[in-house]
């Protein structure tokens, strides 16, 4: 049994080595053949390939033409847009700019028109004051005559309320008070007098004033100090003396030019004395007036 073990392992390692050997030889002939068939497949390319380089090279430029031609289109669109967007953006500024215009002039309407208002209703009200003043006026000489009348509470109570209603529209009263600087805006001279004030202030209120902001509806009529009663001389005394003096030069005066007419008369009567001595009439005429004169 052990020789027949042996005689089967021997036939196993044959088998063995005819298995391999056929592999072999299978692989070679195999590999072989691959061989052949690239080398073909080589052989084929290098003598395809100017031509495949040619029509690549040439798509190359083509498609390069191509896209330089997009490129220019796409340029000269985009130039265009430009101008477009420029020439709009232009057109967009000026139509802001009048609209800004618009807005503007539109705003300063309204503030004229709104103005124009209240200057209407100020103007009003400035008529209808100017018209009430006569009745303050004359409500004012009521109680500086009537200072013991039954009517006086009655008319300061009336007069309280006018003067309630002027402050309620703004107005005010322009009452100076004596020795204060003249406001041509807001003072009327009447005359100048004597007065113990200095010269060219006012002197007395002669009748008030009335202003309604910043506008005069009727000057203060004021009279103005001439500075008389202020000047006084050196030895205490007034500028009467002085008057005196000068009245009494102009008496002096007069009478001179009277006493030089009646010298010019004389003169012109002898001048005139020439008489006809051959005329009686004219002699008795010059006697007598040698006798008239003699007298």
């Amino acid at each position: 049994m052990t020789e027949q073990a042996g005689d089967d392992t021997r036939e196993t390692d044959a088998a063995s080595t005819s298995t391999d050997a056929a592999e072999g030889s299978t692989a070679e002939g195999s590999t072989a053949e691959d061989s052949t068939t690239t080398d073909s497949a080589d052989g084929a390319v290098g003598d395809r390939k100017p031509e495949f380089v040619e029509r690549v090279a040439a798509h190359d430029e083509e498609l390069a033409e191509a896209v330089e031609e997009r490129i220019s289109e796409l340029e000269e669109r985009v130039e265009t847009l430009e101008s477009e967007l420029e020439e709009k953006s232009e057109e967009v500024d000026d139509l802001v700019s009048r609209l800004k215009r618009k807005q503007a002039d539109f705003q300063n309407f309204k503030k004229r028109q709104k103005k124009k208002q209240s200057q209407l209703r100020e103007r009003a009200t400035e008529e209808l004051v100017e018209r009430l003043l006569p009745v303050r006026d004359n409500l004012m000489r009521a109680l500086k005559q009537d200072e013991d009348a039954d009517i006086r509470p009655g008319v300061e109570s009336t007069l309280e309320q006018f003067d309630d209603v002027l402050d309620e529209e703004n107005v005010e009263v322009i009452d100076p008070d004596p020795g204060e600087e003249i406001d041509p805006q807001r003072h009327e001279v009447m005359l100048k007098v004597d007065s113990e004030e200095p010269e060219d202030t006012i002197a007395e209120l002669y009748q008030p004033g009335y202003e309604m902001g910043e506008r005069v509806l009727r000057a203060a009529q004021v009279t103005v100090s001439n500075g008389t009663d202020s000047e006084k001389g050196d030895d205490g005394t007034d500028g009467s003396g002085d008057d005196e003096h000068d009245e009494t030069g102009d008496i002096e005066e007069n009478g001179d030019e009277k006493n030089g007419d009646e010298k010019n008369g004389n003169r012109d009567t002898a001048d005139g004395d020439t008489t006809d001595e051959s005329d009686p009439k004219s002699a008795e005429g010059a006697e007598g007036k040698d006798i008239d004169r003699e007298e």
